[in-house]
């Protein structure tokens, strides 16, 4: 009882029949699962209200939430489907499935990696619950991992890290993503781990000094210009970012600006540049070291204004302004588009609105067999489901596993790229018949080489040539999966007619 309890505490949108939908799950799971215990001692029924509580602290559905208490019933006890249908019904019944055939993937090298993560995928394609659930299961899984014999926390570990991080990042659960680097890296790299953790315990102990005596002074600029309706927070770089960091910088602490930077949380998007200007009225900023990703979001959606700035006693910190809707997307990411509420506004103008069409339509439908339109949904998420082929998933995985950039057509279009895209990428995203005809490029109104790499925020007007066809060459400066298709078709088609 105190565990179904705090599962309906951990949110604030049930109403008394949900609550009594969540205390009949539990008790089914709890005659289901009797006697079972995990290899850390604890009652497997523990790890099923955790990952029940986590999905209730994200706020999601009661739907979302009783499937966290059912995901293992058909897998670990006698309960059959039937049984499960004819209980809680065909929709939590296709949720527990999908999570069920993602608990058979298992990490064991580069081949079967691959294999994974287009299973994972697929899986996604038919309904984004089925990943936010197994995330949380794994978010649990990992914080009892410490039991399991040594090579198999090693492969979990490694799983976790190299797929369920960048997933939950992409989808921009942060608030999961940074617990499962920090739960995963002193598994993966155990030396790196120590090493980073040592710097960083030495550095932050410094930071959170300065930014206590750097944050009042930024209070009292921002009253003197009767801003008053905001707060502040410090937030604080995982150890596996940091680490990623640390490489780069050649193991100096000193070289890393933004291990703890201070959040100033706004009602609105013109407070955000206002409070900006105010801060650089007063302190200097680095240079190269302001970005916008209000106007330019990050793949993920992620959106703020960052600038570092000296503080005048010889200390640099980081500054993070954003609204209070940015804060919370940046933590939960898509799931902040999920969450349960009686009366939603209609999300169809966000960026997130291809999420409606990964949800059940038809209840009277085989939600197992169901075909969904694919129009609204990002283009790495349709490209992961769609192609199937080892080549392919090679460069998938490249694909998904970099970072993105965005860049413009001349009418604003938004197009999302792998880091170091080319023009000839960009040609093929807006049609394949301009990608095979790629002539010559203009970047920012400048005519440039087409095998030159974009950057983020690149305006990119492509001219074609009928006279040009795809060539060796092309195929070795693209970057994205629908490129290198269409290349490598062309070349075939090209080989095939000097044979006759």
């Amino acid at each position: 009882m105190e565990s179904v309890k705090e599962i309906i505490n951990s949110t604030s949108f049930l109403t008394k029949e949900d609550e009594a939908l969540i205390q009949r799950a539990f008790d089914f799971v709890q005659k289901a699962h009797e006697g079972q215990k995990r290899l850390s001692g604890e009652f497997h029924l523990d790890h099923l209200c955790e990952t029940a509580k986590i999905l209730a602290d994200l706020n999601m559905s009661p739907t979302v939430i009783v499937t966290g208490l059912l995901h293992d019933v058909i897998e670990d006890t006698e309960v059959d489907e039937k049984t499960l249908e004819k209980e809680f019904g065909q929709e939590i019944t296709f949720l527990v499935n999908g999570v069920t055939m993602l608990g058979k993937l298992k990490y064991q090298g580069a081949e079967r990696h691959k294999e994974s993560l287009r299973k994972f995928f697929v899986a996604v394609s038919q309904d984004i619950r089925v990943i936010i659930i197994k995330l949380a299961d794994r978010l649990h899984n990992m914080k009892t991992l410490s039991p399991l014999p040594e090579e198999k926390q090693k492969r979990i570990a490694r799983e976790t890290l190299e797929i369920y991080v960048a997933v939950a990042y992409r989808l921009g659960i942060r608030k999961i993503s940074r617990q499962l680097e920090d739960l995963a890296f002193p598994y993966v790299y155990p030396e790196e781990y120590k090493k980073t953790k040592k710097l960083v315990n030495f550095k932050t102990e410094k930071e959170f000094e300065r930014l206590g005596i750097f944050e009042k002074s930024v209070k009292k600029a921002l009253a003197k210009n009767n801003i008053i309706n905001f707060s502040t927070d410090y937030r604080i770089k995982t150890f596996y970012s940091i680490y990623k960091k640390l490489i780069r910088k050649e193991w100096n602490i000193e070289k890393i600006y933004d291990i703890a930077a201070l959040r100033i949380i706004l009602p609105e998007v013109k407070d955000c540049y206002n409070v900006l200007g105010i801060i650089h009225g007063i302190w200097r900023p680095l240079p190269d070291r302001i970005k916008d990703y209000i106007a330019f979001p990050k793949p993920n959606n992620y959106q703020s204004l960052h600038t570092t700035i000296f503080t005048g006693h010889g200390n640099i910190i980081e500054i993070q302004i954003k609204t209070k809707e940015m804060h919370q997307e940046a933590e939960y990411g898509i799931t902040s588009h999920l969450v349960y509420k009686k009366e939603t506004k209609d999300s169809s103008g966000s960026n997130f609105s291809w999420i409606k069409r990964l949800l059940p339509i038809n209840k009277d439908s085989s939600l197992l067999e169901k075909k969904l339109n694919f129009d609204d949904i990002p283009s790495w998420i349709k490209d992961l489901v769609k192609y199937q082929n080892t080549q392919a998933e090679k460069d998938l995985q490249e694909d998904f596993f970099k970072e993105r950039i965005f860049v413009f057509t001349p009418k604003g279009d938004v197009i999302d790229l792998p880091i170091n895209s080319t023009p000839i990428d960009f040609a093929y995203t807006i049609h394949s018949d301009i990608g095979d005809h790629v002539g010559g490029a203009r970047i920012n109104g400048k005519m440039t080489a087409i095998d030159t790499c974009l950057k983020n925020g690149d305006i990119i007007e492509i001219v074609t040539d009928k006279k040009n066809s795809p060539n060796q060459k092309w195929l070795e400066c693209v970057k994205t999966v629908n490129a290198k298709r269409n290349i490598r078709s062309a070349l075939q088609k090209k080989n095939n007619l000097h044979l006759f």
